[in-house]
């Protein structure tokens, strides 16, 4: 393959991360770019980057304002939901009434494709959002925004070694769609994810990766003891709680003894 087509290739996968993880204005894409959407995960960090900067550029803007971390830390919250469609909330809040809603694989399966939300949803929404929000409002305080990148980007590239590992519990959906990605893919992402945190964080990166991915590798013993494998939803609900744990353990460095 010439120089110039990885190139091109790259790019083409870029923008497609960016097409399925975010809502961002894109200009349109040839149809071929869509027939190997797995290729593409190596980018995923890319598009938690995408959707984090101008999140951070915007809280910015309210603490020279003079509103207080909490504020900032909300708009930072809501600009992130807006701009990836929340789709990955949506994820975990299908994944917590599946999971735990239903006594048969077939059941939980059906729970996590319904567009109604129950109790168990409810619950994990309200705890990932005041986590992220507490964990956000003390960076903004701190001035720590590299540490909320870093999370973004951390977090999104647990997605692809998931889809690797586990088989899909769906024949159609999301996931399925997309594909499995291959290892370069994988360890691609998780490189890109790793230099992006590290050129954010400093060395307080390692210390969150490996937490994000111990939690990502707990939701998917999870996902495979009780579906047989992951959905679109699992890995929405992986990227919710691995950019959790991302959170907390980078305010901890911040905040220190």
């Amino acid at each position: 393959m010439r120089k110039s087509d990885i190139l091109t290739a790259g790019s083409y996968d870029i923008a497609v991360a960016l097409a399925l993880l975010t809502r961002l204005p894109l200009p349109r894409l040839p149809s071929g770019a869509f027939a190997h959407q797995a290729r593409s995960a190596w980018a995923w960090p890319l598009a938690g980057l995408a959707v984090a900067a101008p999140a951070c550029l915007l809280g910015a803007l309210a603490i020279g304002a003079g509103l207080p971390a909490t504020i900032s830390a909300g708009l930072v919250l809501v600009t992130q939901a807006m701009l990836s469609g929340a789709m990955h909330e949506d994820g975990l809040a299908d994944s917590a009434d599946g999971l735990w809603g239903g006594m048969t694989r077939e059941r939980r399966l059906e729970i996590m494709r319904d567009s109604r939300i129950g109790s168990y949803g409810v619950l994990a929404l309200i705890l990932s959002v005041g986590l992220r929000w507490s964990a956000l409002a003390g960076l903004v305080a701190a001035g720590a925004w590299g540490a909320v990148l870093a999370a973004a980007v951390l977090s999104r590239a647990g997605m692809p070694a998931l889809m690797a590992a586990l088989p899909r519990a769906r024949t159609d959906g999301l996931s399925h769609g997309v594909g499995q990605p291959g290892q370069r893919a994988v360890w691609g992402a998780m490189a890109l994810a790793l230099g992006l945190a590290l050129a954010c964080t400093g060395w307080a990166a390692l210390s969150a990766a490996a937490w994000a991915a111990l939690v990502v590798a707990g939701i998917g013993a999870l996902a495979r003891a009780k579906l047989g494998g992951q959905t679109g939803d699992i890995l929405g609900a992986a990227q919710q709680a691995a950019e959790v744990a991302a959170l907390l353990v980078l305010l901890a460095g911040v905040s220190g003894p």
